[in-house]
This record gives C-alpha cells, structure tokens and sequence, in this order.
C-alpha cells in the first residue's frame, strides 16, 4: 500500500507542459484525453447508476408537494365516511360536519361544534351522548343537562406559563 502512496506522491515532482496553451502543471493535474470512447469500466457504470437515481430523486422532489396534497385531499374525503361509520347507529343520521365532531367519552360521549371546519363562527355547541345502562352516568347526563338550561356555567380561559403555573383571565 505504501509503494501505490509513493507512486501517486511523485507525480507531484513530476512538471509537464501543456501543449495548447503551454502552461507548466504537474503530473497530478492532468485531465487526460484522447480521441475515442473509452471502454466502460465497473466505476462508469456505478456513476451513470448514481447519476440516474438522483435525476430521479429531483424528479420526485419537485412532484413531491403536489403528490402529497392530492393525498391529504383524498384522506380529508374519505374521513366523513370513517366518522360515520365509527359513530353509534344513533349518531349516524346526523348531518354534522365530521371534523366539527370532538370525542370526550366521559362525562359526554362527543362535542359538536357546529360550523367550526368551515371557518365559520361557530353558530352552536351541541353535547352529544347517549342514555346509559348504568345508572351513575345516567345522573351526571342529568346534572350537565340541568346546569346548561339553569345558565349556570361560565367561560374562563387559563394561561399555562412553561413553569406549570396555571392563571385564569
């Protein structure tokens, strides 16, 4: 290994002078060339093999974003039938938006703001449960129920710093 280190080594020693425009340069410079194609070697090869794939890959790289719109459209019209068919057989019938649809599932099952996805104020809130056999949640339903009608609920935004201290506005 070390006499091919020497070899390469000399040519720096070695001073040639081309002969179009007559400049002195050493050996190590050189860009040879010659008249006729040179036969392809195993390297030619992986080249011209690299070459293509990243021709591909720019190729990709531009269709890309358009490729993944087209994609996320398709997923977003395909998310009111899963919704739909996710939900009990109660829900079904209803002609909510399925991304104004929020799951709790405990106290209330879901959370419907009405007009939210469109951008839209939202026009209402509608909590969205249905009775249960056990008796407990039956009353809480109850309770949510008449604390909604009685207007006894209020709004309060809280602040959470990056500490964990909560404040209210």
């Amino acid at each position: 290994m070390n006499e091919l280190v020497d070899v390469f080594q000399s040519f720096k020693r070695i001073l040639c002078i081309c002969p179009c425009c007559g400049e002195m340069m050493c050996l190590n410079d050189l860009y040879l060339k010659y008249a006729g194609k040179a036969p392809k070697n195993w390297f030619d090869i992986h080249k011209s093999k690299v070459l293509l794939i990243q021709k591909k890959e720019e190729i990709f790289e531009e269709k890309e974003s358009e490729m993944r719109e087209k994609s996320i459209e398709r997923g977003r019209k395909k998310v009111p039938l899963i919704v739909r068919r996710c939900l009990c057989t109660e829900f079904k019938g209803l002609k909510y938006d399925p991304y104004d649809i929020k799951a709790l599932m405990h106290p209330v099952d879901f959370i419907i703001f009405d007009g939210l996805n469109k951008g839209d104020n939202v026009k209402n809130i509608t909590f969205l449960s249905r009775k249960s056999i056990i008796r407990e949640q039956n009353i809480i339903l109850k309770t949510i129920k008449e604390t909604i009608d009685k207007n006894n609920y209020d709004w309060k935004v809280a602040r959470i710093s990056i500490d964990g201290n909560v404040g209210f506005e």
